[in-house]
């Protein structure tokens, strides 16, 4: 994983809202707020919360906890989600001390680009979760399911307007990465800029990510994923065994 954050998520922060609104996340939420419930979760750290707009759905059930290694995403995840407790880290290295009763990582997990950097950040969602407790981990997809794919979207708000390619490849299918990549009109006004925002993120098979959480200490399973329409299949649901199991 580069220490350089994303275009998207530093410069470029500020138009989140127009390049992925919180309103596309609320099928997506009530299916992470129904696996939350089902283990009688009140308190959930969410690891890579981005803007928040997931966040935005789910304050309404739990006590959330969120964090992210860009002061830009949390300073936009603050304007919709005032009141929250919003701590800037890095999810492969941060200990906050304290422990929960969910953890949830979204697609933000995908910038872990090697197994050594997947395990860190696994190992922080088993730090910080309690005996008996889960953690949901969402990757948009694994080796198994991943489809090369372009798609364009675009919305506009008053007088901005976004308008983005995204082009997602695998230049080396026998590596852990793969290329997303961003193409950008940003319009404000009159003024018009194109923005390049060339990213990596990782891939690894279905038995990669189930080693690793229970190599951490999940008790780890696949958990078909119906909230996103097919774009993605599966996530993965960890459990931490209570201290009795332990014993």
């Amino acid at each position: 994983m580069s220490d350089v954050h994303p275009k998207l998520y530093a410069e470029l922060a500020g138009w989140w809202q127009l390049v992925s609104p919180t309103e596309d996340y609320a099928d997506e939420a009530g299916f992470f707020k129904d696996l939350f419930q089902a283990e009688n979760a009140k308190s959930v750290l969410e690891l890579g919360s981005g803007g928040g707009n997931v966040a935005w759905f789910l304050k309404r059930d739990f006590t959330l906890t969120l964090t992210d290694i860009s002061g830009a995403m949390l300073a936009e995840s603050e304007k919709q989600n005032p009141g929250l407790e919003h701590i800037e880290g890095d999810m492969r290295t941060l200990r906050l001390g304290r422990t929960f009763d969910g953890v949830l990582i979204h697609d933000a997990i995908m910038y872990m680009t090697s197994e050594e950097d997947l395990r860190a950040a696994l190992l922080t969602a088993h730090e910080h979760c309690k005996p008996g407790g889960v953690v949901v981990i969402v990757p948009d997809y694994v080796a198994e399911t991943f489809q090369p794919q372009t798609t364009h979207e675009g919305r506009d708000a008053g007088e901005r307007g976004v308008r983005y390619m995204e082009w997602t490849w695998d230049a080396d299918p026998d590596d852990t990465e793969v290329s997303y990549e961003f193409i950008l009109a940003l319009k404000e006004g009159d003024e018009l800029r194109t923005v390049v925002d060339r990213q990596k993120v990782g891939i690894f098979p279905r038995a990669t990510w189930l080693r690793l959480l229970e190599d951490v200490g999940f008790e780890a399973t696949v958990v078909e994923d119906p909230s996103t329409g097919g774009e993605r299949a599966e996530v993965f649901v960890g459990h931490r065994p209570s201290q009795a199991a332990v014993l």
